[in-house]
């Protein structure tokens, strides 16, 4: 079994941090579905902006929204403003072909790459 890309949101856009939260990243419903993410699964985040890396799991936010929230610890590393990438893996025993998403600036959907 090996753990690959299974889908990813390219180019997002942080759009919140709140520290004071107790964890997680909180993702545009809309998003979620798209990119196939579960509420609750592990994702990892990664900065184009600083090149932070970090592992957290994913909250739903309003639908349209195009909110990407840091919450927590996270909002330690990645700020409101960043470029980032969401990652989802799966562990299997097969090549996958992954899901990229790719956004704009207000984090709404532009294409699948």
């Amino acid at each position: 079994m090996r753990s690959v890309l299974r889908s990813k949101i390219h180019k997002a856009t942080v759009t919140e941090a709140d520290i004071a939260y107790i964890g997680s990243i909180t993702i545009d419903e809309d998003l979620i579905e798209r990119a196939g993410f579960w509420p609750g699964e592990k994702v990892l985040v990664v900065s184009n902006t600083t090149g932070a890396r970090l592992e957290t799991y994913v909250i739903v936010g309003a639908r349209g929204s195009g909110i990407i929230c840091m919450n927590g610890a996270a909002a330690h590393l990645i700020n409101v403003g960043e470029e980032i990438i969401i990652m989802g893996f799966e562990l299997t025993d097969k090549p996958i072909k992954p899901m990229v998403l790719l956004v704009n600036q207000h984090n709404q959907f532009v294409k699948t790459l």
